[in-house]
C-alpha cells in the first residue's frame, strides 16, 4: 500500500467538506487523515487529505477530486519536497511525584505543558507523525487520559509551485 498526500485549494462554502469525504466514501476510498482550513483569500481554504491505496486507486482518487467543481486546485506533496505537520494534545494522569519526570519528556521533544491540574498534565506537541509517535510511546508508562490528534497538515517547500486565483 501506498501513501498519498493531497493539499486541496476548494471553495470555502458549505458542503464542500460533505463532497469530497462523499466521493471517498462512495468509492470505499479510505481517508487517513483530513484537515481543512480557510486560506489567506477567504473564498477559499485548504484541505489536506491523507490516503493509502495502490497506484491505480491513488491515481483515481486525484482523477475524481479534480471533477469537483469546487475543488480550484490539487498538489500532491511529496515527501523530501513538502513540510508535513501534526499536533497532539495529551492528558496524562500525574501525581505529584510523575510530574517532573513527564515534564522532562516534554522538554526532549521541545512540547508544551499547556494545563496542569491535581492529577494531570496535559502536554501539545507539533512536529512529523514519528516525533508525535515517539512521544506518545514515552508517554505509554503513564496512563493516558486522553488524546486529541489533529491529523496532518501540510505545503510544498519554496515558492516555485504556487497557484494564484482569480
Amino acid at each position: 500500500m501506498e501513501r498519498i498526500v493531497l493539499s486541496l485549494l476548494v471553495d470555502n462554502t458549505s458542503g464542500v467538506l460533505s463532497r469530497v469525504a462523499g466521493l471517498f466514501s462512495r468509492r470505499g476510498y479510505n481517508i487517513e487523515s483530513l484537515t481543512v482550513g480557510v486560506t489567506a483569500d477567504e473564498r477559499y481554504s485548504r484541505m489536506t487529505v491523507v490516503s493509502t491505496g495502490d497506484q491505480e486507486i491513488l491515481d483515481q482518487i486525484e482523477k475524481q477530486l479534480r471533477k469537483l467543481e469546487d475543488v480550484r486546485d490539487i498538489k500532491e506533496l511529496k515527501p523530501g519536497h513538502s513540510v508535513y505537520r501534526e499536533l497532539i494534545l495529551v492528558k496524562v494522569h500525574a501525581s505529584a511525584s510523575q510530574r517532573q519526570a513527564i515534564c522532562a519528556i516534554a522538554d526532549i521533544f521541545r512540547a508544551t505543558i499547556v494545563d496542569v491540574g491535581k492529577d494531570s498534565v496535559t502536554v501539545m506537541l507539533t512536529g512529523d507523525q514519528s516525533k508525535l509517535d515517539a512521544v506518545l510511546n514515552l508517554l505509554e508508562d503513564y496512563e493516558i487520559l486522553e488524546l486529541a490528534r489533529t491529523g496532518l497538515t501540510g505545503l510544498s517547500r519554496g515558492s516555485d509551485d504556487i497557484r494564484y486565483l482569480p
